[in-house]
Order: C-alpha cells, then structure tokens, then sequence
C-alpha cells in the first residue's frame, strides 16, 4: 500500500510552493512603510460570516476596508483571505471578493482550504479520487495532481454502485463497467452536492484498496491514504441559523465507516483552519507581501479574524502558542555558551498529527517568524454574544455550546478564547489599528 511521505524540506518546501502558485502578473509592486514607531502587523481575513454571508456583503466589511487601502486602493499592510471554502479557483474568488468589497482583491491574496495541498508532492503523481463541487477537476490539477478522477467518473465507470436514488439506478439491461486503474489515494475538497453518492463510492474505494469493483474487504487495514480539507462543522450564510459544513460530511463518513468495519476512519491529513499548516502557509503570503509593500523589518505579529470558535479563534491560538514556543526556545539557545541545547520547538508543544495538518513535526523555524499571532472574533457569523465557550464533548452541559471541533483535534478551552471579542470586522480592523500605532484615516 503507498503512504504519503510528505513535508521532505519543511519551510523551503513551503516557500517554493507558495512562490510557484503566485502569479508575477498579478502581484502587486507597490510601497507603504509602517509609521514611525508604529508596529508591522499582517491580517488574516476568515470570509463567511466575516466579510459576507452566502452572496450578501456585510455592511462594516465595505467600511473597514478604507482604513486598509490608502486613495489609489493599495494595500497599507499585508492582507490574506483565509477561508475552509474550497469549491472554487483561487482567481474566481478574488474576484468574487473584488466586486463585493470594491476593492482589488488579487489571487496570491486569497487562501482556499485546499491551498497547502501544493505542498503535498509525494501524492501529485498518484490516481486521486476527489469529492466536492464546483470545478473540483481543474482546482486538483492546478494543485499539482496529474491523474484525477471524481465522483461522476466513478460513477460512469461502475454504474452500479449508486442505487439509493431510485431515478439513478440502471433502466433496462445492466451496463457493463468499464474497469478504471486501482486509486491510490482520496483526497476530499469540500462538501459534494449528493451527500449519499459520495459516502456510498468513497466506502467503496476504501474497503476495495481503491478498486469498487472489487468485494468490501474490511480486514485491509488501514485503508488507502485519506486527505480531507475544510472541518468546518457549521458555516453562516444568508439563513438565520448555520447551515453544515464539509466538517458534518466528515462526521458521516467517520460514522459509516467505523458501523461497517468496526474501525477508525485514519486521515493522512486534515488540512485548513484549524491546523497548523494552514496558518504556516497564511504566514508565507503575508511575509510575501510585506516585501511587494517594501518593509525592510519582518511582520512582527499576525491578527486572525473570524467569526468560528473551532476553526478562526482555535487555529489561530494554537498558531500563536506555537510561535510563543519557537520564541522561547530561540531565547533559549542563544542563552546557552557554545549552543548544542537539546530542547526544540516540539519539545517545548506538542501537538497531535491532526492538529499539524500532515506535517511530521513542526516546521517553520527557519527565517523570521511573527512574534505572536491574536485571534479576534466577530459576532456576525457563527458566533453569537449570547453563547458561552464550548464545553467538553463528552459532557453533556445545559446552556452550554458544545465542542465543535473535528474528532481529531484536542478539545482545549483556552485554545478556543479569543484574545479580543468585538462586534465586527470593522470594529476589528480599528482595534488593530490603534494596538498597533497606526493613524486611523
């Protein structure tokens, strides 16, 4: 069975992906150095529930930006979009966010959930099978994937596996399938339109090593490498109430799989906000940019703005305590007469292989690191002032929100406390601004 081995020369891998999915064209060249005495900051924007909710702008997200962009619409500080979505191309949302935010809005701007899969090399030469909706094919080989095939492939090949839609089931003689090569791994984008489709094909190729045409065969343990982008569990759109994420898709696949084989569904990777490797790559366009801008002085601090405590408020904390302990053992080092200390930054925080994201230890040491990274949470999405913090999952707490979060991931209630709590995202942006000495205009 091939396994993923991925994450061969850390922050230099990271870098050269991020400088190749960059587009010269669309970079922008342009200068706007920190006032004197004030602090290098770069923000990292959630979309929904943030910016927008479905196709609807939100009202201070339009305000807000002028304090961003100075009278020619450049960009004061660094700015990258951050969102679990996945179900587009990096340019059709920028320019999606362009016309609602009336602002430019470039693709080396904007992160999809999926956006660190360009890192993931040892998977791009294998047959992936990818779920989701939207351009899910061509968003995959812009990834780096070579050998693509999608739930409706599978579907056309074997055409009797989808049969609980009684209108989709075969009329007439049975087709012959066609046979497809084994896949080799699964990678899933988003949440797909037809939930029962795509849990029944994907069990298939788990239980079958990637052949459906083959008998389940439960004793083939571990399945086939499973990547999975977006844990949102809810998102906000137009609707009063939060609507489910891939985050619930994610709930049912782990369920169906663990009642028919009695085992834990593995992931090769959990990628997006929360984990770790999301936040790395934020970090990069944002280092990225603060060059184009023409700062000399490395961005010393991030702020993440987000309306989910799981995914904004915990990965951006959980970026922040990792960055805290890079900073400590830094000093630590350097304390030390001749060097040859022993403690690293995995020593100093240890962190579950979910919460890295696929990494196999903590990266990203090399270079000039952000001093600290502070979440700040709006309540125009998901989160309401009326909810308290999430409680344990395994607890069953009146009033209480419960834990969110993916199976994966440690339920830690600090992790999920923002560092600043405001109404919304204009109100964010001023608080930045005046934390870090920078005339409001």
């Amino acid at each position: 069975m091939q396994r993923v081995r991925c994450w061969k020369t850390g922050l230099q891998l990271l870098k050269s992906a991020c400088e190749g999915a960059a587009n010269p064209s669309t970079s922008r060249k342009y200068s706007h150095l920190p006032p004197q005495g004030a602090g290098s900051f770069g923000l990292l924007f959630d979309i929904d529930g943030v910016l927008v909710r479905g196709r609807t702008p939100i009202p201070a997200a339009k305000q807000c930006f002028k304090n961003l962009v100075d009278r020619h619409g450049k960009y004061k500080v660094p700015v990258v979009f951050v969102t679990n979505a996945g179900n587009s191309m990096r340019q059709a949302k920028a320019e999606h966010l362009s016309h609602l935010l009336e602002v430019e809005v470039t693709p080396d701007q904007v992160m999809l959930s999926h956006s660190p899969l360009r890192m993931f090399t040892d998977i791009h030469k294998m047959r992936v099978l990818v779920s989701g909706q939207g351009p899910i094919e061509e968003v995959a080989h812009n990834l780096g994937f070579q050998d693509v095939v999608t739930i409706d492939m599978l579907r056309d090949a074997y055409p009797l596996l989808d049969v609980v839609d009684h209108n989709r089931r075969p009329k007439g003689k049975i087709p012959p399938t066609k046979g497809l090569r084994p896949i080799d791994a699964v990678i899933l984008f988003g949440e797909p339109i037809r939930w029962e489709t795509n849990l029944q094909l994907i069990v298939d190729v788990l239980l079958s090593n990637g052949n459906p045409d083959n008998v389940w065969n439960a004793a083939r343990y571990p399945h086939i490498p499973l990547l999975a982008c977006n844990m949102d569990l809810l998102w906000m759109a137009e609707a009063k109430s939060p609507r489910f994420g891939h985050g619930m898709f994610l709930v049912c696949l782990e369920s169906m799989y663990k009642k028919v084989t009695g085992f834990d569904l593995k992931y090769e990777a959990l990628i997006g906000k929360p984990s770790m490797v999301t936040y790395n790559y934020a970090e990069l366009l944002i280092r990225e940019q603060a060059k184009r801008l023409g700062w000399t002085t490395p961005v010393k601090r991030l702020y993440a703005i987000g309306d989910n405590l799981m995914s904004d408020i915990y990965g951006a904390n959980l970026y922040d305590h990792y960055l805290q302990a890079s900073q400590r053992t830094k000093a630590q080092m350097q304390a030390k007469s001749g060097g040859g200390g022993s403690e690293t930054v995995e020593d100093a925080l240890k962190m579950t292989s979910a919460e890295l994201g696929g990494a196999s230890g903590v990266y990203g040491t090399e270079g000039d690191l952000p001093e600290g990274c502070s979440s700040i949470l709006v309540c125009t999405g998901v989160y309401s002032r009326e909810e308290g913090l999430p409680s344990d999952p395994a607890l069953a707490v009146k009033d209480q929100p419960t834990f969110h979060g993916h199976r994966d991931f440690r339920f830690d209630p600090s992790l999920t406390e923002p560092t600043f709590l405001v109404e919304d995202v204009k109100e964010a942006v001023e608080l930045v601004f005046q934390q870090e000495g920078w005339p409001l205009e």
